[in-house]
């Protein structure tokens, strides 16, 4: 039995099998879990990549910032599994004027657009996977660690602060229904996500320097494991944390 026996789990993210969601899917596969992706954009890419997994899964569309996507998603969801035990935000975008050490100039229509991918779709994303999920439930995000302000991240760190409060109260107000909001905070990865952002290369000499652990930018398989390990009953009192999985620069 794999710590995600009988578990059924939502997944967002996967677009290609070097992101830290893909990882989450196959190990959660591995452990006993059933899998729904979604995609938004590029969704026969994302259908493509789901074939890479053990068990190639349903992949359902959905953009976080349309209200008529996320109102359909339960539905949707339960035409492949009776409810949900696990949801998996991973999902953030920002305009390029928001990255890149533009922040004294970026204008408040891509702030905006920044922190409705990035931050308030946590809570979207939780309201619209809520018919399905009951007590024991578990809602886990990626985060990156926004303690301080990275070279180049700009509103992508302020959007990242506003994850971590977004955890915080979903917490404290989804707690009474037994479901825990947690997030897990990797280092740099050489993702596509990552590819979008400007100096990201700096980051590299950094985590060499101070990971007392190492680090290794084309592994992302720590980050999942954490991730399908905050899935489980493993942390069954652990609601509104953030588990850094960064080799211990934090």
């Amino acid at each position: 039995m794999g710590i995600l026996d009988g578990k059924r789990i939502l997944v967002t993210g996967v677009l290609t099998d070097a992101s830290i969601a893909f990882h989450v899917a196959r190990i959660a596969q591995q452990e006993g879990a059933t899998v729904v992706l979604t995609g938004f954009g590029r969704l026969t890419l994302v259908q493509r990549i789901a074939q890479r997994l053990p068990h190639p899964p349903p992949v359902l569309e959905l953009d976080v910032t349309d209200a008529g996507q996320l109102a359909s998603l339960a539905d949707r969801v339960s035409e492949h599994t009776g409810g949900l035990d696990g949801v998996v935000h991973s999902i953030g975008n920002a305009p390029q004027s928001a990255l890149g050490g533009n922040f004294l100039q970026t204008e408040w229509p891509d702030v905006a657009a920044t922190l409705h991918a990035s931050t308030y779709s946590l809570k979207a994303l939780a309201m619209a996977a809520l018919p399905l999920m009951g007590a024991g439930g578990a809602i886990v995000g990626m985060d990156f660690d926004a303690r301080v302000a990275w070279p180049g991240y700009d509103w992508m760190g302020v959007a990242k602060a506003g994850l971590e409060s977004c955890a915080r109260y979903l917490a404290r107000d989804l707690g009474p229904r037994g479901i825990r909001v947690n997030l897990m905070a990797a280092g740099p990865l050489r993702t596509m996500a990552a590819k979008s952002i400007p100096g990201f290369d700096s980051f590299q000499d950094l985590w060499e320097q101070r990971a007392p652990l190492g680090w290794n930018l084309s592994d992302p398989e720590p980050a999942a494991r954490a991730c399908v390990a905050l899935l489980s009953d493993w942390f069954p009192a652990t609601t509104g944390e953030i588990v850094h999985v960064d080799g211990g620069v934090h």
